[in-house]
């Protein structure tokens, strides 16, 4: 696996070795000891989600603060998405920018998001499979949320505002003034 740095600490572009011949392909997903020899980190995943969406749902920006906060690493088996993260980590120099990168099931590409940022995507295919993993299981007590089209995050989420498809949860979610009161 080839891993990536970004400019936010412990954000990781993760690229595994794609094995492909006449029958298809094979590639190793995740395997601890090479993601640690290679980031020095050493998540311990103890909850795997997956969901189904449509072009044009975005999920998110989603969080769990306090001891509930959750690393995730982000994958997606079936279409396209355009991944974002916000990092919410006061004491780091990217507090409050934004990152965003497109995963595929084309290019298999997954995201490492260490605790401490808000997490969404937009899916840009017919439709999309999408699957990560969690350090921390979910607390409903500890769950917040960022709202995508704060002026303030400046996100470009490459789709209309028309063709973006929400949650009734998702369009309570308080803006980053708002959040700030919260955090």
């Amino acid at each position: 696996m080839k891993i990536t740095t970004t400019n936010f600490k412990d954000l990781l572009i993760c690229n595994p070795k794609v094995h492909k011949d006449d029958r298809g392909h094979f590639y190793e997903s995740f395997n601890l000891k090479k993601f640690k020899e290679k980031s020095g980190l050493s998540p311990s995943f103890v909850q795997d989600n997956q969901s189904l969406s449509s072009f044009g749902v975005l999920r998110g920006l989603h969080f769990q603060k306090g001891a509930f906060a959750q690393a995730k690493l982000v994958r997606v088996l079936n279409g396209e998405v355009l991944d974002v993260v916000v990092d919410l980590r006061k004491d780091e120099p990217t507090f409050g920018q934004s990152f965003s990168i497109v995963l595929s099931s084309s290019n298999k590409t997954q995201l490492f998001i260490p605790r401490g940022f808000a997490h969404g995507f937009l899916v840009l295919s017919t439709e999309a499979t999408f699957f990560y993993k969690c350090d921390n299981g979910y607390n409903k007590e500890s769950e917040l949320g960022l709202k995508y089209n704060d002026p303030k995050l400046g996100i470009n989420w490459h789709l209309p505002q028309e063709d973006i498809v929400l949650s009734d949860k998702d369009t309570l979610l308080p803006d980053w003034s708002e959040l700030q009161t919260l955090l």
